[in-house]
C-alpha cells in the first residue's frame, strides 16, 4: 500500500510540477527583462527548488569517457563483461593506443570494485572509478533496481549475492583483486574464503574492504543500535512493500529505495534542510557555482534503487542481528560453513574513516582476527583520521592520501602471489 501511495503522489503532483517548470522557464530567460530582478530570481529559485524537490530521480550516468595518466587523457569505454538479471559488471575498458602514449604498455592489475547493493546506485562510486583507472583494468558491480525485475526471474538473497561475485571473480580469470566499499564487505569475504577452501584459481590475489560492516558488534553506531533493537519481525513487516503496476517487476516484495533514502535523510535532517535553503539562496543571489554543485550532489544522493525482500531482511539477519560471519557460523546454502580460515594466500587491506558514523571504526578491520591464517606481511590496516563514511571512498583524503595506499598495496600482492593451495 504505501508503495502504491507513493506512486500516486508522485503523479498527483505532476500538474503543479509541469507548472513550477514552465515557471522556471519563464522567469529564468534571458529573454525576459524581469528575470534579474531581486523579484524574478526569487520566483524562479522558488520554481525551480519545487520542481527539483518532486521530480523523479533515474539512474544516473557514469559519465567516464577518459581518464588522465601521464598527461594523457586516455578514452573509456563501458564494456557488459558479465551478467545476470540482477548485475551487471562493467568493465571500464581504457583505450590501448592511448594507453601506449601515457606509457602504460603493458596489462595493469585487474580490479573487481563491489559497489553496495544498499539504496544507490554503483555510480555513488564514480569518483573512485575513476582514481582506480589511473592504474588498474577497473570492473564494477552494478546492480539492479528490484523493481525492474519480473517476479518469473525468481529470487535474490543474500547468499545469491556470494555467488554473483564469485561468479564475477572468475569470470575475470587467475587471480583478481577485489575491493568491496561498505555492505558488500560480508558476502565479499565470504566468497573469497570459499573460493580459497576450493582452492580456484581465480580466488583473488588481494581484497580490500572500505568502511565495511564486517564485525558490527564493534562500536556501534546508529544504524547498528536500530538493526539490534528491533525485533526482525518488526523488520519484515514495516519495511518490505510490493511493487505495484506498471514496474516489470509488480508483484514483487522489496525494501523501496524512497524508504531507504528517507531513512538516511532522517539521521541528517537539519543538514539537509540546511542544504536546500543555501540552494534557495545561491539560486537568489545568482551564485550559479554553488548551486551547480549541490544540484551534482544530490541528483545522485536522491536517486535510489529497490532491494529485494529475502536479501534485505537475510542481511539484517546474518550481518547486523546474528554476526554470523566473524562468529564463524555463516552457513552457505550449499550447506558448508564459511571457513575464513581457508584464507591463506589473499593479501588483506582494510580501510577505515575514524569520524565514519555508519561502520564505526573496529568493524571493517576485524576482517584481520577474522582471517587469522594470513601471514603478516600480506596485511595492510588504515584508519585515516578526519573523514566520515563518505569520505573513505571518495573526495580529495581519498584522492591524495587513502587511494595510493590501496594501489601501492594491489601493486605488492600482484607482484608476490603465492602458488595456488588444493582444496582439503
Amino acid at each position: 500500500m504505501l508503495y502504491a501511495l507513493h506512486e500516486y503522489a508522485y503523479h498527483a503532483a505532476s500538474p503543479l510540477r509541469l507548472a513550477a517548470q514552465m515557471a522556471r522557464q519563464f522567469w529564468g530567460s534571458t529573454a525576459n527583462p524581469a528575470s534579474d530582478t531581486a523579484m524574478g530570481r526569487t520566483l524562479y529559485a522558488s520554481a525551480e527548488l519545487f520542481a527539483n524537490l518532486t521530480k523523479r530521480y533515474g539512474k544516473p550516468a557514469w559519465g567516464i569517457d577518459a581518464v588522465e595518466i601521464e598527461g594523457v587523457d586516455v578514452r573509456v569505454r563501458q564494456v557488459t563483461a558479465w551478467s545476470s538479471p540482477w548485475c551487471r559488471m562493467i568493465h571500464f575498458a581504457r583505450d590501448r593506443n592511448d594507453l601506449r602514449r601515457a606509457g602504460r604498455a603493458q596489462f595493469e592489475p585487474a580490479v573487481l570494485i563491489v559497489a553496495p547493493l544498499s539504496g544507490h546506485y554503483a555510480t555513488l562510486l564514480r569518483g573512485t572509478v575513476k582514481q582506480f583507472l589511473k592504474d588498474h583494468e577497473v570492473y564494477v558491480t552494478d546492480w539492479t533496481n528490484a523493481r525492474q525485475v519480473p517476479v518469473l526471474e525468481g529470487r535474490f538473497d543474500f547468499y545469491d549475492y556470494i555467488d554473483h561475485v564469485r561468479e564475477m571473480l572468475r569470470a575475470l580469470g587467475s587471480r583478481p583483486h577485489v575491493v568491496a566499499v561498505c555492505q558488500p564487505g560480508p558476502p565479499t569475504l565470504a566468497a573469497a574464503a570459499l573460493m580459497a577452501e576450493d582452492g580456484e584459481t581465480s580466488r583473488p590475489a588481494s581484497m580490500t574492504f572500505m568502511g565495511s560492516p564486517i564485525d558490527a558488534r564493534l562500536s556501534p553506531t546508529v544504524t547498528n543500535k536500530l538493526a539490534e533493537e528491533k525485533p526482525f519481525t518488526w523488520f519484515k513487516s514495516n519495511m518490505i512493500h510490493t511493487v505495484p503496476a506498471p514496474y516489470p517487476g509488480v508483484g514483487r516484495r522489496v525494501y523501496p529505495g524512497f524508504v531507504q533514502l528517507y531513512s538516511f535523510m532522517s539521521m541528517n535532517e537539519e543538514r539537509h534542510v540546511d542544504a536546500h535553503w543555501d540552494y534557495f539562496g545561491n539560486l537568489v543571489k545568482g551564485d550559479g557555482d554553488s548551486a551547480a554543485k549541490h544540484q551534482e550532489f544530490y541528483d545522485e544522493y536522491l536517486s535510489v534503487l529497490d532491494l529485494t525482500e529475502e536479501f534485505y531482511l537475510q542481511t539484517i539477519d546474518v550481518v547486523f542481528q546474528q554476526y554470523l560471519l566473524p562468529k564463524g557460523e555463516l552457513m552457505h546454502k550449499d550447506g558448508r560453513r564459511v571457513d575464513c580460515d581457508a584464507i591463506r594466500d589473499i593479501a588483506l587491506m582494510t580501510v577505515e574513516g575514524a569520524e565514519d558514523d555508519i561502520s564505526g571504526v573496529g568493524q571493517t578491520q576485524a576482517a584481520h582476527k577474522v582471517c587469522r591464517n594470513i601471514p603478516a606481511d600480506k596485511r595492510e590496516l588504515l584508519v585515516q583520521p578526519g573523514i566520515g563514511h563518505y569520505g573513505v571512498f571518495n573526495g580529495r583524503r581519498f584522492r591524495e592520501e587513502i587511494y595510493p595506499r590501496i594501489r601501492d598495496f594491489i601493486r605488492a600482492a600482484d607482484e608476490i602471489q603465492s602458488l595456488p593451495i588444493a582444496a582439503e
